[in-house]
């Protein structure tokens, strides 16, 4: 067995084709961090950025930096340059809210479809081993729904997974990268499978999105959330990511519609304008 030294690690990151990427984050002189899956490293641009924002954006131009800073359109704006690392195209993805938030958002529009197209599927499949929250969600969506989570006792491989998807499967739910294990789903070939079987598909990717190639539309997935603080350095309190395919835009309705979901929202009406957006940003 040939054993691993200091010498090779070194000859190691001197190859490294993202050495150079290293200068564009602060960290302390020394310091290997690791831990990007639980808090993103913080850009050394991200603290004049901030004070631009607090100082001028807000102290001095207030009320008119919704239009004049861009205010109002940044969860577009900041959706379309995250797309572009998880496979999406323009406009369909959004940052907004947390991925719990997001992901009830997504999962009730699933489910939505999924009461439409088969309204005998009455199960939610997921693995056991999925982040915890991820299951919390899902549970109170079906116990409100009348639905069943279901939770695979097994290694989460895709041999595992694809006989799980019965006939009463609605929908699938999967984390793209275990935060247990750093096992990575085959996510086009699951979401080829669990089409095949009349299932929808929600992907996780707060732990793949930003550290591993990811490709949505290439992978023909439903829906997919995602964090902004992990690997996508965005820092503590940054907002999480929601996306859905295109073909699924006219078919399911926003659970959490809100102010900026309507169609004209300086009007003020009392309801919903019938033309609301139904991007699942929208609350």
């Amino acid at each position: 067995m040939n054993t691993m030294t200091l010498t090779d690690c070194q000859a190691l990151d001197a190859a490294d084709p993202l050495r150079e990427l290293r200068h564009l984050y602060d960290l302390p002189a020394g310091t290997i961090y690791l831990d990007g899956n639980s808090l993103g490293v913080m850009p050394r641009t991200a603290p004049a950025r901030v004070a631009e924002a607090v100082t001028a954006e807000w102290g001095r131009d207030l009320i008119q930096s919704w239009n004049k800073a861009g205010w109002f359109a940044l969860p577009q704006k900041v959706g379309d340059k995250i797309a572009s690392l998880i496979g999406a195209a323009p406009g369909e993805v959004v940052a907004t809210d947390s991925t719990s938030v997001n992901l009830f958002k997504v999962l009730s529009a699933a489910l939505n479809i999924a009461a439409l197209d088969a309204p005998g599927r009455k199960v939610v499949l997921s693995e056991r081993s999925n982040f915890p929250t991820d299951l919390y969600i899902a549970e109170a969506l079906c116990k409100e729904r009348g639905y069943t989570l279901r939770l695979m006792d097994n290694d989460g491989s895709q041999p595992q997974v694809l006989a799980e998807l019965a006939p009463d499967v609605a929908v699938l739910m999967l984390t793209h990268v275990n935060y247990r294990t750093g096992a990575m789903h085959d996510m086009a070939a699951i979401t080829a499978a669990a089409h095949a079987a009349g299932a929808l598909t929600v992907w996780d990717l707060a732990h793949s999105a930003g550290a591993v190639p990811v490709d949505l539309n290439g992978a023909q997935a439903d829906f997919a959330v995602g964090c902004g603080y992990k690997y996508l350095n965005g820092g503590p309190g940054a907002p999480a990511f929601v996306w859905a395919n295109a073909r699924h835009v006219d078919r399911f309705w926003q659970p959490l519609s809100g102010w900026w979901g309507h169609a004209a929202p300086f009007e003020f009406t009392p309801l919903p304008a019938t033309s609301a957006a139904r991007n699942p940003s929208s609350a």
